[in-house]
């Protein structure tokens, strides 16, 4: 299963490097492009959740890394959301 990283740049300017088990992602989030926070957050757990499920299905368990990933992204969003105009940048995807 092709695995693949996207860097996004959170509203404060800081980078992420991102895990995605899938190149799913890419069908969720276009490089380049800015998003509101709530539908950047909303485009992700759907891209990383179908990724944990298409290592379920192929190997048995979920994407531990993918999960992780997530969680990760959901703390970082939590600073943000008492904020207007929020976004976040997916600068690239690193394959």
């Amino acid at each position: 299963m092709p695995e693949i990283r996207f860097e996004i740049e959170w509203p404060d300017g800081t980078h992420e490097t991102c895990y995605s088990p899938s190149l799913v992602v890419k069908q969720y989030l276009e490089s380049e492009a800015e998003y509101e926070l709530p539908d950047f957050m909303e485009r992700s757990r759907a891209a990383l959740q179908e990724g944990s499920n298409r290592v379920q299905a192929k190997y048995g368990f979920p994407c531990g890394l993918a999960l992780g990933q997530l969680q990760r992204l959901e703390a970082t969003s939590a600073k943000y959301v008492n904020q207007d105009n929020v976004k976040v940048k997916l600068l690239k995807f690193i394959e």
